[in-house]
């Protein structure tokens, strides 16, 4: 960011740049963690009606990181990070719905966007196309646990349990989440995202 930005300066060579620069870079990796979301969003979209909000935020997005760094501090965060909830929240809807459908009932209703799961077990629980938005999953036992079609998007996993558990399909799962929580080589991964280092190895 310094190098496009700011002249190749850093903040240490020229400190009256500091402010400005911390400012751009919270933004900048908000847009790019709105990116993440939308790259994910448009793949998942089975609808042209349902995949082009992700794809004009996204180019909206790109244009803003493609500009200065007064126009990055001038762009309406809010409002952008507003579309792109929405645009998830459509995605998510569609997608979770096909497992309803399959399953021919709903979740239970403690499973919920924010939902305070901490230290809950939840090996016997039916998770499959749950809306665990914002969740707080700490230390929550999903060991073995199916998460196909759950929405995790911004769901709190620290050492959460995920032991055997298949996240191959989960949505909106992402790399700081994996790192919180706790795994091992029988945890099942989206193609995107790296087993952390820190998980354990199952005994042969």
């Amino acid at each position: 960011m310094s190098q496009k930005l700011f002249g190749g300066a850093s903040w240490r060579e020229r400190p009256d740049t500091g402010a400005t620069m911390f400012r751009t870079f919270a933004v900048v990796r908000q847009l790019h963690e709105m990116l993440w979301y939308l790259a994910e969003a448009s793949e998942r979209a089975t609808t042209t009606e349902l995949s082009e909000p992700p794809s004009h935020l996204r180019s909206e997005i790109l244009g803003v990181l493609d500009g200065e760094a007064s126009q990055i501090l001038a762009a309406d965060i809010e409002r952008i990070r507003g579309e792109v909830r929405q645009a998830l929240i459509d995605v998510s809807e569609e997608a979770r719905g096909g497992y309803d459908a399959r399953a021919g009932a709903g979740v239970s209703d403690d499973l919920h966007p924010s939902a305070d799961l901490a230290g809950r077990d939840l090996r016997s629980s039916r998770l499959c196309g749950a809306d665990l938005r914002g969740a707080y999953l700490i230390a929550a036992d999903l060991r073995r646990a199916d998460l196909a079609g759950v929405d995790l998007l911004g769901a709190d996993l620290r050492d959460a349990r995920l032991e055997g558990a298949d996240l191959s399909r989960a949505l909106f799962l992402t790399q700081a989440q994996l790192d919180a929580a706790r795994g091992d080589d029988t945890t099942v991964l989206p193609a995107a995202l790296t087993r952390p280092r820190h998980w354990s190895t199952r005994r042969r």
